[in-house]
């Protein structure tokens, strides 16, 4: 399988995890606390089969990254959280960077 598509599964996983870690109210909601088990569990096993194509640090940059952008995202949609210039710039510049390592640069494998 295509190790991209896996690893945007993967971050897939983690953002559903994350929400539901959110939902969880500190674990004392028993179907949103499964739901980090399974987002979490899931999430790992997949960057792991990611990681038999591409290079660690292409893999985690953009698995962290993506994250990041995504649960602020959901953040900001779902739970409205605030968003000011500064954190939608720096929004950008993650996903720039994201764009740099995985298209411009030599690290990751074209």
């Amino acid at each position: 399988m295509n190790p991209y598509a896996l690893l945007g599964a993967a971050i897939v996983s983690e953002l559903l995890g994350t929400t539901s870690l959110k939902l969880s109210e500190g674990f004392s909601r028993p179907v949103p606390s499964l739901g980090v088990v399974l987002g979490y569990g899931l999430a790992f096993y997949l960057v792991s089969l990611t990681l038999e194509d591409l290079p660690i640090g292409v893999v985690y940059g953009t698995w962290a990254a993506l994250g990041i952008v995504g649960v602020a995202a959901i953040g900001i949609v779902v739970f409205d959280e605030p968003i000011d210039i500064a954190g939608a710039v720096g929004i950008l510049l993650i996903i720039a960077g994201v764009y740099c390592v995985n298209v411009l640069s030599e690290m990751s494998a074209h």
